[in-house]
């Protein structure tokens, strides 16, 4: 029970496919030989990272501020002011601004970006970096990120225990923003780029002379914020910076805001983020015993000093590996001041010995938390523009939903007939399990199924004028065995089952209950796909086809589809592009994409969020053009559960 003999499949075909990216990409900076041609290629990845962060609908509108100083500490070299802004509006930021005494002037100033602490600016190694950038003479803002620190999103809503803090809450988020054609990661760069804004209107502060550090995610929104804005003068990130490919194939699963959409399909890699700031000084942090591996940030490296020998400004990169395991500790701190003090041209001030602070006494709130002074949780933000989007699409001729869909999912315009093997078959008590692996595209297989009571030739694939074919939810093995209305219908024999790649017989976890983790594979499988300008979903319909293809072939003249769960969004998108399904049946379907959008908490898969649907469609319109020939047996909520209507 629950095989799983292609289980690295899916891994191992994203690998293939993003080691020809990265060989091509290396080829294209190896023909670098002029600043003339190092600047052309610094304007091609400015002009796909811009495409790739920013939302459908352009840049926000930078909103007023609303600046609030709400507390002053008063410490020994500097003091440090509590403070609250909006980054959209009713969107509250809460930060910790550091301001040394005995300024001579406007002095050099840092943004500090947050890592995944629960402390956030609060937590032990973000406040000893932002203490020892201030004992060296600069004036630096660190700010709490989205569901951290103060900005627990679903804080006093009911849902926190379900949602989680940090991660788990930027991955919730991060997959209803994917309905909207929205990007989490812009989300919270968006806040980095407010948050400079406020810091640059300090008059304390030289506009000249602007750094930008961060570890871990910290180190993410350095590395994006680096590219997108041109006001920072220097940064270090930290702990971040290797490549997809190294991540990808060491099976680190990376947050939503870590996987910017469409970035690997165009040939972009984390290096490449530095890149689009130089010849900017720049120094890359990294530990030892990281788990965003060392041999990753050294070719990243690599490629950052290449590129910045060919515009002559190799002296202005440099790179710094402390002995510890994952984290913004001593050594690289020093580093960092070290760094920005040589650029921004002052002399070195290290100290050595940090007090910390209560975390309670760095709140810019009274209670720890925005949602107690009336911040408007992204939950809210989210339902609010999901409405707005839907009630400006427009209504599609059945085959214009197919065409705009088709280019949502990344279907290719055609496809040719697919091979397939035939592994050994399953013999029970009661029944024999033809089993045939189809080939779908590059190392994928399909696992179809035929069920009968005693099929005379198992090793030929056998078929009806009418086939009735299941697609679970989870597996077609399990769900054939134990989940009633599956066995149900494998009583009226023969019945086929399919599982489409990351089901099934290619569960990319060795225990069924990690599948629904949202940091596991198969969230990481849909966001590396993402990245590529794929479709993870797409990817399954593909499979999808290609087998309703198959029995096509094979005499098939109509499929009767039954679909449960994720099987039945398969089943409803695959009746929309195949001429052959006769009927589509759904159990366990959900109501509609908008209702994800609507609620807190959703534990539907990431790989059903398909980028900008709710742009173009939702379920009924899909149900409506396969004119009458879809049955709704009964539907699943947002949490996977049974709902009415």
């Amino acid at each position: 029970m629950y095989r799983n003999g292609y289980q690295h499949m899916v891994l191992d075909e994203y690998v293939r496919q993003v080691r020809e990216i990265m060989a091509e990409r290396r080829a294209r900076l190896g023909a670098i030989s002029t600043p003339e041609q190092a600047h052309a290629y610094q304007q091609h990845v400015r002009a796909v990272i811009r495409r790739a962060l920013v939302p459908q609908d352009g840049v926000p509108p930078k909103t007023p501020l609303n600046p609030q100083v709400t507390r002053v500490i008063e410490r020994d070299a500097f003091r440090i002011e509590t403070v609250i802004f909006e980054s959209r509006p009713g969107f509250l930021v809460t930060a910790n601004l550091y301001i040394p005494h005995d300024l001579r002037g406007p002095a050099p100033c840092v943004l500090g970006s947050c890592g995944h602490a629960e402390e956030a600016k609060a937590y032990e190694l973000y406040q000893q970096f932002s203490q020892r950038l201030a004992y060296a003479g600069f004036v630096v803002l660190t700010f709490d990120p989205i569901s951290q620190g103060e900005r627990d999103q679903y804080h006093g809503s009911g849902y926190r225990a379900q949602v989680g803090w940090g991660t788990s809450a930027h991955n919730m988020v991060g997959k209803q923003l994917e309905l909207l054609g929205d990007w989490f990661g812009f989300w919270r760069a968006w806040d980095g780029i407010r948050a400079l804004d406020y810091l640059l209107s300090r008059p304390e502060v030289d506009p000249t002379r602007v750094g930008l550090t961060g570890n871990s995610g910290g180190g993410t929104m350095t590395t994006w914020l680096w590219a997108l804005d041109d006001r920072f003068t220097m940064a270090a990130p930290s702990c971040f910076v290797i490549s997809f490919l190294s991540n990808l194939e060491n099976e680190e699963a990376a947050d939503a805001e870590q996987c910017p959409p469409e970035v690997l399909g165009a040939g972009i890699d984390h290096a490449d983020f530095i890149i689009a700031g130089a010849p900017k000084p720049v120094l890359l942090l990294g530990q030892q015993y990281d788990f965003f591996d060392r041999r990753g940030l050294k070719v990243a490296f690599a490629d950052v000093q290449a590129f910045y020998d060919k515009l002559g400004a190799a002296d202005r990169v440099e790179l710094f590996i402390g002995p510890h395991g994952h984290g913004y500790y001593d050594e690289d701190q020093q580093a960092m001041v070290a760094f920005f003090c040589k650029h921004a041209g002052m002399p070195v001030v290290q100290k050595q010995t940090i007090e910390l602070l209560p975390v309670e006494e760095l709140w810019a709130t009274p209670k720890g938390q925005v949602n107690e002074v009336g911040n408007v949780p992204i939950y809210r933000l989210i339902a609010d523009q999901a409405r707005a989007v839907a009630q400006k699409r427009p209504v599609h001729s059945p085959d214009t939903l197919k065409t705009r869909l088709s280019e949502l999912l990344a279907l290719p315009p055609s496809r040719s007939m697919p091979h397939y093997r035939i592994p050994r078959p399953i013999h029970r008590a009661d029944e024999v399990q033809a089993r045939y692996a189809v080939e779908t595209e590059g190392g994928i297989r399909a696992i179809l199924r035929r069920v009968c009571t005693d099929p005379p030739h198992p090793y030929s694939l056998d078929v009806d004028a009418n086939v009735r074919l299941y697609l679970p939810h989870f597996s077609a093995e399990a769900e054939l065995a134990e989940n009633e209305w599956a066995i149900a219908l494998k009583a009226v024999r023969p019945l086929f089952a399919l599982d489409v790649r990351g089901l099934g017989e290619s569960l990319p976890e060795e225990h069924r209950d990690n599948f629904f983790n949202v940091y596991g594979m198969d969230y990481m499988f849909h966001a590396y796909g993402a990245m590529l300008g794929q479709s993870y979903l797409g990817r399954r319909v593909y499979d999808l086809l290609c087998v309703l293809d198959l029995l096509t072939h094979e005499g098939v003249e109509k499929i009767h589809l039954y679909g449960r769960g994720q099987g039945a969004i398969l089943a409803l998108l695959g009746a929309l592009f195949h001429d052959q399904v006769a009927s589509v049946t759904l159990k366990d379907a959900p109501r509609s994409f908008m209702e994800w959008t609507q609620m807190p908490y959703v534990t539907w898969p990431a790989a059903n969020f398909v980028r900008g649907i709710l742009r173009v469609c939702d379920l009924a319109d899909v149900i409506t053009a396969l004119d009458g020939r879809v049955t709704v047996i009964d539907h699943w909520g947002p949490t996977m559960q049974p709902v009415g209507g």
